[in-house]
């Protein structure tokens, strides 16, 4: 039943990234030629709601749905997730997809995005090969 719910979660929420547009190819090169404020305005609304999610969540000290602590731990900076962040935006400015919306444009038909889709899929397996190689 859980997948169940998760599943429709998941489409509901594909519905509003469609209907928000923050999937749209040119919604997205606006915001990277800095020509509207539309991407902005969601992303920052959405760590907004996050942040004080959090706060909410560490206030009342809320359990995970299997009853366990929920642990906050901060991440070290380090050069490889700017390195990462870096290849990350350059691939979403050419490709005007992040990776999860992906999905939500095959979804919606717009089978073009399978070439967005097969790369990232074979990004993230290069990744897995390299991944000892690289520095963490």
């Amino acid at each position: 039943m859980q997948k169940l719910i998760v599943f429709i979660l998941g489409i509901l929420f594909g519905g509003i990234l469609l209907s928000s547009e923050v999937v749209s190819w040119f919604r997205i090169q606006e915001m990277f030629r800095f020509q509207s404020f539309h991407m902005y305005g969601v992303i920052g609304s959405a760590v907004v709601v996050g942040a004080i999610s959090v706060f909410l969540l560490k206030k009342f000290s809320v359990k995970a749905i299997d009853g366990s602590e929920i642990n906050y731990v901060g991440k070290p900076n380090k050069k490889s997730n700017l390195y990462g962040g870096i290849i990350f935006g350059m691939g979403w400015a050419l490709t005007g997809a992040c990776p999860g919306p992906l999905y939500v444009l095959l979804g919606a038909q717009y089978t073009v995005v399978l070439a967005a889709l097969l790369s990232a899929v074979g990004g993230a397996y290069v990744y897995g090969l390299l991944q000892k190689r690289l520095p963490h």
